[in-house]
């Protein structure tokens, strides 16, 4: 399941990040956003969510949230 399919405000386990960008799963990594990290999401938007991460939120597309997979 990925983060476009999320339960709001139920806490996940991400399991793997899709892409093969570099520089962007180093900014995932700096937001705390990796494998075994928990994320909550806190809504969905048209055009993404607002994910929980550790103290912060943050605002993702649907792209990203369809490449963060979770469990």
């Amino acid at each position: 399941m990925t983060l476009l399919h999320a339960e709001e405000g139920k806490e996940y386990i991400i399991k793997d990040i899709a892409t093969d960008d570099e520089e962007l799963e180093d900014f995932l990594f700096s937001l705390g956003c990796f494998e075994g990290e928990c994320i909550t999401v806190i809504s969905h938007l048209k055009g993404g969510c607002v994910v929980s991460i550790k103290d912060g939120r943050y605002t993702i597309d649907s792209a990203l949230a369809d490449a963060i997979s979770i469990g």
